[in-house]
């Protein structure tokens, strides 16, 4: 299954979470959290589709040093950082090596905080079913991060939902979110841009207009 970019992944994805999500849990309207960037795109249609709102949650990876990609742990909103422990003995690494990674982290975490939510606050949660999207999960560190941040604010169901994740990364999560929907699991999994034949970087303007057009359509 190979996604042509993230609008397709998220019309895809979209289908699938309205199909099991009760429908006794959409009287009170959802919130779609997507992890910007490239969760933004593919959140879009999904909360299109349940008719809920949208918003974003903002969570940075901290890669290994030297392999920025292969994510170790995570930080999210004003949470504390999260760490693979099994990763870092894997690689001989402590959290004293990743210090320095995590201040720059920190500091690009605020950025776009303000950013994206200027002086808006982070969107309630509580008693609300609540959909995570990412365009994609390898470790899932960083989604791993965000729902155990989310989870002590009582979401009334919190779900997971992405195009594609390693096995791997399906089984960590299932322990943290109530649902998990993953459309492909792929036994031989490399990287999440192998499974879109487009999947480019986005922009901070790429959030702001996908926010924007989402907020004119939920109004209606």
């Amino acid at each position: 299954m190979i996604f042509a970019n993230r609008d397709e992944a998220g019309r895809a994805l979209a289908e699938q979470v309205a199909q099991q999500l009760p429908a006794a849990e959409t009287t009170v309207r959802p919130l779609v959290l997507a992890l910007p960037r490239g969760g933004v795109p593919v959140a879009v249609p999904v909360a299109e589709r349940l008719g809920a709102d949208l918003d974003i949650v903002i969570a940075r990876k901290i890669g290994a040093p030297g392999r920025p990609e292969l994510g170790v742990g995570a930080i999210v909103e004003n949470g504390p950082p999260v760490f693979d422990e099994t990763l870092l003995r894997y690689l001989g690494l402590t959290e004293q090596d990743l210090a320095g990674t995590l201040t720059a982290e920190r500091a690009e975490l605020a950025r776009r905080t303000d950013r994206y939510r200027h002086t808006r606050a982070a969107p309630a949660v509580t008693g609300r079913t609540v959909v995570v999207v990412d365009d994609g999960l390898a470790t899932g560190i960083t989604a791993h991060a965000t729902l155990r941040w989310l989870r002590p604010q009582q979401p009334r169901r919190l779900v997971l939902a992405v195009p594609v994740c390693s096995p791997h990364a399906r089984g960590l999560l299932a322990r943290d979110a109530d649902t998990v929907i993953c459309l492909h699991a792929p036994e031989h999994f490399n990287a999440v841009g192998q499974w879109y034949t487009d999947f480019g970087q986005l922009t901070d303007a790429d959030v702001d207009e996908a926010l924007g057009r989402t907020t004119r359509v939920t109004a209606r």
